[in-house]
């Protein structure tokens, strides 16, 4: 039995998610050998001693506690502020480091973490947990099996079903930046390209507040990749039929949809048509949470040298670039190149 211990820094929602996917995964992994052991931390102490009890975990008082305790790998589920002192602290103990997207709020912020990971020979692994979609996963072997054809043009949606709390708002870095971000991933994953130019608007008619801390609720962007290929990438946060993710992929020989299925947050305005009937995703932990399993089993595997990374902080920061410009594109009102966002970063 091999064990493998995994060290959580944050337990707010997403760490929680992954400590209870954590502890779900012991369970699927025992059979293959490998014997998964949970320790976390967390700045709310008693609300950390309560969710590592109620998961059998162990709780140490501090991030310098856990690494000292012996961990093989670090999970880092804290607000993205702290990413950059945190992916540091892994890298320097030695161990492979998973966190939570984005690397740091910006590209400007990010390059210097990227430097002292490649610099210590650093392994971590960013969530973009969408890689491990299985729909996503299939329009990816579509395309490049060449199924597809060439294609002429995509549109990726990500609509929330209401809005995260204003304070969240304040400090994410933006629609573009928060929710857009896993979109940009995902179509420089799915297509090998390179988005080269974005041209942003957006728009508030909801809550005031958001608008008030330099926000939109809603938000498109038209890109361009760098082979002439043109998308669009929208996003929401007053999406009342349900929590919707979907990407169209328009081919010369086929057309594919990820996420349209009979959870997919929408009807059909024709006569007689019953699809879409199922009961709509409510939150992004239920519509990604085979996904989310798969990403921390997938960290499991890094940790035990048995993998690749599947998500490498260069690809983070890449997209991270894309959301940068298009956080720019959306206050100038004109189109950016994103090259150039990253040249003014270096």
């Amino acid at each position: 039995m091999k064990d493998v211990v995994l060290g959580l820094v944050g337990v707010g929602r997403i760490g929680v998610m992954h400590a209870s996917n954590i502890a779900a995964l012991n369970g699927e992994l025992n059979g293959q050998g490998i014997n998964v052991e949970l320790r976390l931390t967390d700045v709310a102490e008693d609300h950390a001693r309560k969710v590592s009890a109620g998961l059998g975990a162990q709780f140490l008082p501090s991030v310098e506690a856990l690494i000292a305790s012996g961990v093989d790998g670090l999970v880092i589920a804290t607000g993205t502020g702290t990413h950059p002192e945190l992916i540091r602290a892994g890298v320097d103990a030695g161990i492979p480091v998973f966190c939570e997207k984005p690397v740091a709020m910006n590209v400007a912020d990010s390059l210097p973490v990227l430097e002292h990971i490649r610099a210590h020979n650093g392994v971590v692994q960013i969530g973009h947990q969408r890689r491990f979609d299985a729909g996503y996963l299939e329009a990816r072997r579509a395309y490049q099996a060449g199924e597809l054809g060439w294609i002429h043009s995509l549109r990726a949606v990500t609509c929330d079903m209401a809005p995260p709390p204003v304070e969240f708002l304040a400090t994410s870095g933006g629609l573009f930046r928060d929710c857009s971000v896993h979109d940009f991933d995902i179509l420089r994953w799915l297509t090998g390209r390179e988005i080269v130019e974005v041209y942003a608007k957006g728009s508030n008619n909801g809550d005031p507040a958001i608008g008030e801390v330099g926000d939109v609720d809603t938000a498109l962007a038209l890109i361009t990749f760098d082979d002439g290929t043109v998308g669009t990438v929208s996003a929401t946060r007053y999406n009342g039929a349900g929590h919707d993710v979907r990407l169209e992929i328009q081919g010369s020989k086929r057309s594919v949809m990820v996420g349209l299925d009979d959870k997919t947050a929408m009807e059909s305005a024709e006569a007689g048509i019953a699809f879409p009937s199922g009961e709509p995703h409510k939150t992004f932990a239920e519509r990604f949470d085979q996904a989310y399993r798969s990403e921390m089993a997938a960290f499991v595997e890094l940790v035990l040298g048995q993998r690749e990374n599947p998500c490498t902080p260069e690809d983070a920061v890449a997209a991270s670039r894309v959301a940068d410009a298009a956080q720019e594109s959306l206050a100038s009102g004109v189109p950016v190149r994103v090259a150039l966002v990253g040249a003014k970063a270096s």
